[in-house]
């Protein structure tokens, strides 16, 4: 999902959400949106342990319920 246009004089483009599959699970890169997906793919039924929250440095992921990677 992207987003562009002009927010004032400003010019406004890029990524909302980027997602990607890597190795059998779902990394999450980005997450602009205001409530989140990854409540979304879990209510969707994929398991905690098949999704990264790679906007999360590497080594605070561990605490975050879900793979590390």
């Amino acid at each position: 999902m992207m987003v562009s246009g002009w927010d004032g004089k400003r010019r406004v483009h890029g990524c909302v959400v980027h997602v990607e599959i890597i190795n059998d699970k779902i990394w999450i890169q980005r997450d602009g949106i205001e409530q989140g997906i990854t409540d979304d793919l879990v209510a969707a039924g994929i398991p905690k342990d098949k999704i990264v929250l790679a906007f999360h440095a590497p080594n605070l992921r561990q605490h975050t319920g879900y793979a590390i990677a």
